[in-house]
């Protein structure tokens, strides 16, 4: 199965942002993909205003991902993204969504808040309180997750033991000393870990890093961006998968349970 990775910087302006995915999405499907997995909070971006993801969120029925699936209706990709979601609290979700053939097919709403670094994500946004949901695309099963998530190894592990060949990563990995080395080491460990292939989109432009890659089961990096916008193609091979869990059978050797939302 071939994926897609959209890097791209986000903009204010949520027309110009839906325009752009739109855009990633033709391009994918020219190129053959059967996933795309865009970046996190693709519905606008002004690092001069916190307090935009509040501001800009839209529902799931609102303009910007309704052109998206109007766009996906004429395709064959399924395309994971992020955006802000309307919440109850005067704060919003940081909604995942998958879509395909026009249709929302799944939603997970991110689990771990980035209060790190000097950052307080949880100011404006409420953490989900549901382990994602596996998406299978050409016969393979999907595991979802959102960018500071990849920092905490038990729901990688969890979504592994679930079945999830591939693990999916939305990102904007902001930039600061040493953030380039964490991300993908972190990449790394994740798919090496629990022997699947790791898909990490981030954001480009001047707050985060791109970096873009897709990393084996056996930690090889098959495919990768620099900093700036990019489309990205890589192979996912079952085969690799498979002879990677014979070779190394680290989900049936650890003496660990299977991790629980707590």
């Amino acid at each position: 199965m071939k994926v897609a990775l959209g890097q791209f910087a986000v903009r204010r302006e949520w027309q110009e942002n839906a325009r752009i995915c739109v855009d990633l999405m033709q391009q994918a499907q020219q190129q053959g993909a059967r996933l795309l997995v865009l970046p996190e909070a693709v519905l606008a971006r002004d690092i001069s205003d916190p307090d935009l993801a509040v501001k800009s969120a839209q529902p799931l029925d609102g303009p910007f991902l309704s052109q998206l699936l109007a766009a996906s209706s004429n395709n064959t990709l399924t395309t994971v993204l992020t955006l802000h979601v309307p919440g109850n609290d005067g704060r919003v979700w940081n909604a995942l969504v998958v879509i395909r053939a026009g249709e929302i097919v799944a939603r997970y709403d991110k689990l771990h808040l980035y209060d790190a670094f000097a950052v307080q994500e949880s100011r404006n946004v409420s953490a989900g309180d549901r382990v994602p949901p596996l998406v299978e695309v050409d016969g393979l099963n999907v595991g979802l997750m959102t960018c500071y998530d990849i920092r905490f190894p038990e729901l990688a592990r969890r979504l592994a033991l679930d079945g999830a060949d591939l693990l999916v990563l939305p990102a904007a990995w902001v930039r600061g000393p040493l953030k380039e080395m964490h991300w993908e080491v972190l990449i790394t460990a994740r798919a090496l870990e629990n022997t699947c292939y790791v898909v990490a989109a981030g954001e480009c432009g001047p707050r985060n890093i791109g970096n873009s890659m897709v990393v084996d089961p056996l930690g090889v990096a098959v495919a990768r961006a620099a900093e700036g916008p990019a489309l990205v193609l890589a192979d996912i091979d079952p085969q690799r998968i498979a002879d990677a869990r014979r070779a190394l059978p680290v989900l049936l050797n650890r003496r660990f349970g299977r991790p629980e939302l707590t």
